[in-house]
């Protein structure tokens, strides 16, 4: 099996962020070209419980997760790289008890600002459930306490 060190960088990150370890978040698959994160359906992110409709603030955490780790996909070494500015349109309610995949990917890097976009999904990438744009703010990769954040991740993309 060839070795893909943006899924490993990838899945190091996600393993490092707690709201994403609650949330159940998993890497589904990472490339130089973006990457899908999945949110595996579970009743601790229903918001209406009589409909078993995902909550959207689950899927904005997917979103958001899934857009900043796409400097991953782009960057050569891990960087920090908060979250400017978001914006999600949603195009229908996810279907219950079904997982939600999201995709992302950098379609601009500055020096300062990296720009990304993505939509979420369930079963076909054709009909999707939201989409999204957002911009990273590049901090740089020797930010004082960097290194207790993504100091395993870093140690692992050489």
């Amino acid at each position: 099996m060839a070795e893909n060190p943006v899924f490993e960088r990838a899945t190091r990150f996600l393993s490092a962020l707690r709201h994403c370890q609650v949330l159940g978040l998993q890497v589904h698959s990472a490339s130089s070209e973006g990457l899908t994160v999945m949110l595996p359906y579970s009743r601790q992110i229903v918001g209406n419980p009589y409909t078993g409709v995902i909550h959207g603030g689950a899927l904005t955490s997917l979103m958001d997760t899934a857009c900043g780790m796409s400097t991953l996909c782009v960057l050569p070494e891990f960087e920090v790289c908060p979250t400017l500015d978001l914006r999600i349109d949603y195009m229908h309610a996810a279907e219950p008890y079904k997982d939600v995949y999201g995709f992302a990917q950098c379609y601009r890097v500055t020096t300062d600002v990296i720009f990304a976009r993505g939509f979420a999904y369930q079963d076909d990438p054709e009909h999707p459930i939201a989409h999204v744009v957002g911009t990273f703010m590049r901090m740089g990769k020797a930010i004082k306490g960097a290194q207790g954040f993504g100091g395993a991740i870093a140690a692992g993309a050489k």
